[in-house]
C-alpha cells in the first residue's frame, strides 16, 4: 500500500477556550501523557505509510516541539518520513496562511509531485479513534472508488456540527448535507479522506486557482455526480476533541471506561513523545478512585474521577473530583476543586474551594496561580 498521508492541523479555533490560546487543537494534551495529533499519527504508521506531511499555521510551536523528527513514530528517515508543512509567501501569492483544506494542500503541491505514492490519506490531528487503514485502501480498491470518504453512525453525535452522508445500496455517496441540525441519513462525514494522487491533483489544479478553497464543498460535492466515491464505516470509537470544551471533557474522561481504554490502547500501539519521569508516587494520605495519575505525578490528597497528566502534585488534604489537569500543575493543601480543566504550570492555592459543574466546566489558562 503506497499511501501519503496528510495531517491537517492549519485550523482557527476558539471551540477550546483557554486551552488553545497557545497551541494548535492538534497539539492539546489528552489522557495524561498523549497529544491529540499521536492518534492519526500512529494510525497512519501502524497502517505502513511511512511519509506523512503535517499541514498547520497557527500556534505551531507546541506542535512542531512535539513531533520533532518525528523519531517516536519512526519518522526519522531518509526516504519518506515527516515534514511540517507551514504557508508561505511567494510572488504570485502574498498571503500568509491557509483559505481552506484545498487550498493547504494545493499550497503544498510540491510535496505530492515529489512523491512516488499513489493514493493519499487525508485527516485531521483532532481525532481521538484506533483504526487499520489497510483496510479502508482494501475497500477503496474493491469498489474501484475514486474518493472514499470515512464516516460513522450518527448515533450520539450533534448532527449540526458534522456533514451527514446518503448512499445507496453498495455504499456509493449519493448526497452529502453538510451541518444540518435535523437528522436526514444515519451517517455522518468523519473528516477522513482516502483518494488516488492524481486525481486529487487534478482536482486542486482545476478549482483553488478559480477560488474553490474547501475540498469538501467546493469540490467534492460539487462534482459528486461524476466521481466514484464511496462510504467507508467505522465502527468503533471516534470523538473530534476540537468541537467543544465539553467535548474534549467528555472524551478524557472516556479513557477511565474499560472498553474505551482496550479499543484504544490495546488493539494497535499508540506512540507519543518519550519523556523520563518516574512512576507516580501515591503516598500513604492519598485517596485515589477511578482515575488516571500520569509519570511523575506526587499524590498525597483526594483524587475521584479524574486524568492527571505528568508531574502533577496534589498536596495532602487537598480534594481533585471530576478534574482534568494538565502536565506540572499544583494543587496546594486543603483545595477543593470539582469539574475543572486546568491547563499547565497552574497552582491553586492552598484552602481555594472551586467547583464547576457538568454542564459549566471551569477552564484555567497555563500559568494561571488561583
Amino acid at each position: 500500500m503506497k499511501v501519503l498521508g496528510l495531517i491537517l492541523s492549519g485550523s482557527s479555533h476558539d471551540n477550546l477556550d483557554k486551552l488553545t490560546i497557545k497551541r494548535t487543537s492538534s497539539a492539546v494534551p489528552v489522557f495524561g501523557k498523549y497529544r491529540a495529533i499521536d492518534f492519526t499519527l500512529s494510525n497512519m504508521v501502524n497502517s505502513g505509510i511511512s511519509k506523512v506531511g503535517i499541514l498547520t499555521q497557527y500556534n505551531p510551536r507546541s506542535l512542531m516541539d512535539h513531533v520533532g523528527s518525528g523519531k517516536e513514530w519512526n519518522l526519522d528517515r531518509k526516504r519518506g518520513g515527516i515534514f511540517i508543512l507551514q504557508p508561505f509567501m511567494t510572488d504570485k501569492n502574498m498571503n500568509m496562511y491557509y483559505k481552506g483544506t484545498a487550498d493547504a494542500i494545493y499550497q503544498n503541491m510540491t510535496l505530492l509531485k515529489r512523491s512516488d505514492e499513489d493514493f493519499v490519506l487525508i485527516g485531521s490531528g483532532d481525532y481521538i479513534y484506533n483504526i487499520d487503514f489497510r483496510e479502508v485502501y482494501k475497500n477503496h480498491i474493491r469498489n474501484g472508488a475514486d474518493i472514499t470518504l470515512l464516516t460513522k453512525s450518527s448515533e450520539g453525535y450533534n448532527l449540526k456540527d458534522y456533514g451527514q452522508i446518503e448512499v445507496d445500496e453498495n455504499n456509493r455517496v449519493k448526497n452529502i448535507y453538510e451541518k444540518q441540525s435535523d437528522k436526514i441519513t444515519d451517517k455522518i462525514f468523519l473528516g477522513i479522506y482516502f483518494i488516488n494522487k492524481s486525481l486529487l491533483m487534478e482536482l486542486l489544479y482545476s478549482h483553488v486557482p478559480n477560488g474553490s478553497n474547501n475540498l469538501l464543498l467546493d469540490i467534492i460535492i460539487p462534482n459528486l455526480n461524476s466521481l466514484r466515491v464511496f462510504s467507508y464505516e467505522h465502527k468503533g470509537y471516534w470523538r473530534n476533541i476540537k468541537k467543544s470544551v465539553k467535548e474534549y471533557y467528555d472524551t478524557n474522561q472516556d479513557i477511565l471506561k474499560k472498553d474505551i481504554r482496550n479499543e484504544l490502547f490495546y488493539t494497535r500501539k499508540i506512540y507519543t513523545k518519550l519523556k523520563d519521569a518516574a512512576p507516580p508516587k501515591i503516598n500513604i494520605t492519598a485517596k485515589v478512585k477511578n482515575s488516571f495519575i500520569a509519570d511523575g505525578s506526587i499524590i498525597n490528597g483526594t483524587v475521584k474521577n479524574s486524568i492527571l497528566s505528568r508531574g502533577v502534585i496534589v498536596r495532602a488534604g487537598a480534594v481533585v473530583e471530576n478534574c482534568i489537569i494538565l502536565q506540572d500543575s499544583i494543587i496546594e493543601e486543603g483545595s477543593q476543586i470539582k469539574n475543572m480543566i486546568i491547563d499547565k504550570n497552574v497552582v491553586i492555592r492552598e484552602g481555594k474551594n472551586i467547583q464547576g459543574s457538568n454542564k459549566n466546566l471551569i477552564t484555567v489558562e497555563k500559568g494561571t496561580v488561583l
